[in-house]
């Protein structure tokens, strides 16, 4: 594989992270759509055997997860390509907060913190699993807005835009609330 073919190949690698960003945000929407906020520790006790309900707070917790990961990969395979060099994941936090991207490492990390809990906390008290669901949907937004401008600074420096426009627009949509 010559140079230019291994640059495209990895610029294409980067697009379709990109998508999987939008991807990631538009199924996120979906589910958080479908809770009605706040949950309360009554609420989950008394639907303890609803499957939709749970089903759609697992997928919540899911594509939270998902979202964070591909944009992390994302920041940091797009370093590659600009030739930034980061020794650590929370070097590149810092670079990309310094350009805008993310509004601080602080809030990185607990938005890190908050979904790391569930995906090795199998917590039973209805009451502590309530306040992790409504800790991640008041952290959604902050991610939501992350990968919008995420998206923006890889079309803006360098001139990659998501692999297809299959979620384009309702990503536009999803992420301009609160922006």
């Amino acid at each position: 594989m010559n140079n230019r073919s291994l640059l495209s190949a990895q610029k294409q690698h980067l697009a379709g992270l990109l998508e999987g960003i939008q991807r990631c945000v538009y199924f996120l929407h979906a589910s958080d759509a479908s809770i009605e906020w706040p949950l309360t520790g009554q609420y989950l006790s008394d639907r303890k055997k609803d499957n939709d309900l749970f089903e759609a707070i697992a997928a919540i917790n899911e594509r939270f997860s998902k979202l964070q990961d591909t944009l992390g990969s994302a920041m940091r395979h797009s370093l590659l390509l600009s030739g930034e060099q980061a020794s650590s994941f929370i070097k590149i936090l810092a670079i990309f907060e310094k350009n805008g991207v993310i509004s601080s490492i602080d809030d990185w990390q607990v938005a890190r913190t908050a979904r790391n809990l569930a995906a090795h906390d199998y917590e039973i008290d209805y009451n502590e699993v309530a306040e992790h669901f409504n800790a991640l949907h008041t952290l959604k937004p902050g991610l939501f807005q992350a990968a919008r401008r995420f998206v923006q600074y890889a079309e803006q420096e360098l001139g990659i835009a998501p692999a297809s426009a299959d979620f384009a627009s309702e990503f536009a949509v999803i992420t301009a609330i609160g922006a």
